[in-house]
């Protein structure tokens, strides 16, 4: 996509505040936002990272639709707006779960006109909402497009549009792949650092701790609303990668308890070279 096209953002949270700013920065194209929040949309339109509010007009000419919303409200969206769209306006997610909402999307398309393809932009920070936004984010980082069936033509917008909002490269993946990967990359890190903060001696560690304990516990400080709902949309890829983190847990501690020096050196020795190994 090139050139002055119209697009929508639909809600302008973090991510997709950061959306709106990117394109604004650096693409041509006129952006609209929709957002719940009457002060996300003045605060986008003061500091200019939207042209406007998108009203069924904008809707109707959008070339791009951008669903930054939880699931369930981007099927929401689609079911209400879906079928006013024009035809083969291209409409992309930020989701980071794909499964279901693939499914219900899949569902809704007999509606309308557009196309969809599902994309994730592998960037965020601990903190959410449009003050957070910060197209910056997005430098060199992943994109992960699914394509669920669209045209490649469809598939190449939304690619040319993430390199061109800056981001480094593009991954391309099914629905299922993705929630499972995602589960291991995103969420379990995410659990890990929950529980590891629930112990007693979090309250103590200061003066004792340093990078150890701020690599392992940074993204415990989180938006519990969000990441509730990416867990339970995510719950059987999850609970496999948690028994996963359990066994392990599980054989140092049996090392451990046991004063096993050798089976304690080969799992380490074992972790030391999937890190080395696999980055």
């Amino acid at each position: 996509m090139s050139g002055e096209k119209s697009v929508v953002v639909v809600g302008l949270g973090l991510i997709g505040g950061s959306v709106a700013k990117a394109l604004k920065q650096r693409t041509a194209c006129r952006v609209y936002g929709i957002d719940a929040m009457e002060d996300a949309l003045l605060d986008a339109l003061s500091c200019g990272a939207i042209d406007g509010k998108a009203g069924p007009r904008e809707l109707r000419e959008a070339d791009m639709v951008y669903l930054c919303v939880y699931p369930e409200g981007a099927l929401a969206f689609m079911e209400e707006h879906g079928p006013a769209l024009k035809e083969n306006c291209v409409v992309t997610d930020t989701c980071g779960v794909k499964s279901a909402l693939c499914a219900g999307m899949e569902k809704l398309l007999p509606l309308g006109k557009y196309v969809f393809v599902a994309g994730h932009p592998m960037a965020g920070k601990e903190k959410s909402g449009f003050a957070m936004s910060d197209p910056s984010i997005f430098m060199g980082a992943s994109y992960i497009v699914a394509p669920c069936g669209a045209p490649e033509w469809a598939v190449k917008e939304v690619e040319d549009m993430a390199l061109k909002m800056g981001f480094g490269q593009i991954v391309h993946t099914t629905p299922e792949k993705h929630d499972k990967i995602i589960a291991f990359t995103s969420q379990v890190p995410h659990v890990l650092a929950c529980a590891y903060v629930l112990s007693p001696r979090c309250k103590e560690h200061k003066g004792f701790s340093a990078g150890s304990y701020r690599d392992v516990s940074r993204v415990a400080d989180i938006n519990d609303a969000l990441w509730t709902r990416l867990f339970l949309d995510n719950q059987e890829a999850l609970v496999g990668e948690l028994d996963e983190l359990i066994g392990g847990l599980g054989r140092f501690r049996e090392a451990i308890a046991a004063g096993e020096a050798a089976a304690l050196q080969a799992l380490l020795r074992q972790a030391g070279d999937a890190k080395r190994h696999n980055g």
